[in-house]
């Protein structure tokens, strides 16, 4: 047997009347809500309030008390003063003067005149003279000069010297070194003259080629003329 089911007892049915009402009722609570009517609060008189009203209460005066600065008594007075009598005598002293009278004779110690003895200053090698000795036709600065003397040298035993002579004294082949040994003094004079060769005659042949060399401006050392050693050594070719 199937059971029937009454239509109206479908709620179903009634869903869209219910939702209408529901919304009816919440628009007649908001309409009740706004159209109620509110009233500002009164408050009681408070009487007027000024900011300015003057102050009668005046300020009290302070006044400063400074400390008291406690007072130190004197000194005690003595009981007695006594007055003691000086008995020492004092030995005065006699302060002799130094001037002189004329009519006295003054002795005057003898001063000794010593005679500056003149610094000396041995001959100084040309490789640490301060102002070498000038080379006729040489010119410029120290190193300038320097340069110029050595190469005027060489020129000068170059020109001088006998090319033939080595190859005459029965010499070995090859290089042979001669060296020469002069100063030039004071007054720009060539003397001590020495030379080392393989061969007499090439030492006689030295010492007369720097014979030949020309007077020169000395050298000087502290400002003053000194005499300067000078070393000059040249090779040889012997065939």
């Amino acid at each position: 047997m199937k059971i029937k089911k009454n239509p109206k007892a479908n709620l179903e049915n009634y869903s869209k009347l219910f939702m209408q009402l529901g919304l009816v009722l919440a628009l007649f609570i908001t309409y009740v809500a706004i159209e109620k009517k509110t009233f500002d609060r009164q408050f009681g008189d408070l009487g007027d309030v000024s900011m300015f009203d003057e102050m009668d209460e005046e300020p009290p005066i302070t006044e400063r008390i400074e400390p008291e600065i406690p007072k130190t008594p004197p000194p005690p007075t003595p009981e007695k003063i006594e007055v003691v009598e000086d008995e020492e005598e004092v030995e005065e002293t006699i302060i002799e003067t130094t001037e002189t009278d004329e009519t006295e004779a003054v002795e005057v110690e003898e001063i000794e005149e010593v005679e500056e003895v003149e610094e000396v200053i041995e001959d100084v090698p040309f490789t640490i003279i301060e102002d070498v000795p000038v080379f006729p036709g040489c010119t410029g600065n120290k190193k300038e000069l320097k340069a110029c003397f050595n190469k005027k040298m060489q020129k000068h035993f170059q020109k001088k010297f006998d090319s033939d002579l080595p190859n005459d004294l029965g010499l070995t082949p090859g290089k042979k070194r001669i060296i020469m040994l002069f100063k030039i003094d004071k007054l720009g004079d060539i003397v001590g003259i020495r030379a080392k060769a393989p061969h007499p005659r090439l030492q006689k042949e030295a010492i007369r080629i720097i014979k030949l060399l020309p007077k020169m401006k000395p050298g000087r050392q502290r400002g003053k003329p000194v005499g300067v050693k000078y070393t000059l050594p040249m090779r040889i070719d012997v065939e």
